[in-house]
């Protein structure tokens, strides 16, 4: 029997309850977070908390980009000519909605982690 997993959960993850899961889960983690974090071998031991940490940084990730793109006009006024702080617009936006899409594919990974069951909602 297959197992469902929602919408938005990573490819490269395994899905909950498969022999590989966990594994699958710390691989990507790891390659979403930060490049330090595969310093801490607690991290690799402990999912759960890889997943926590990780969540952290999607989570500020995503606001840096929205505080980027709310002030980037005041911010680079002096710097940069009007025409480009309009085009750095566009890459905020992309580079946001990428992000927003690896915060909630973590979230769902910590939540499988910690033992949650998805299912289909009808």
């Amino acid at each position: 029997m297959a197992v469902y997993v929602p919408r938005d959960w990573p490819e490269s993850v395994r899905p909950p309850g498969s022999g590989d899961f966990q594994e699958s889960a710390i691989a990507w983690l790891l390659d979403v977070a930060p490049p330090d974090y595969r310093l801490h071998g607690v991290l690799r031991r402990h999912p759960a908390a890889l997943a926590s940490m990780a969540l952290y940084h999607a989570h500020a990730c995503v606001e840096g980009a929205r505080r980027g793109y709310r002030t980037v006009r005041t911010e680079l006024a002096e710097y940069v000519p009007p025409h480009a702080v309009e085009d750095v617009l566009p890459a905020y936006q992309a580079e946001g909605v990428k992000l927003a899409a690896t915060a909630r594919a973590v979230e769902l990974v910590e939540r499988a982690l910690l033992g949650e069951a998805f299912a289909p909602k009808l």
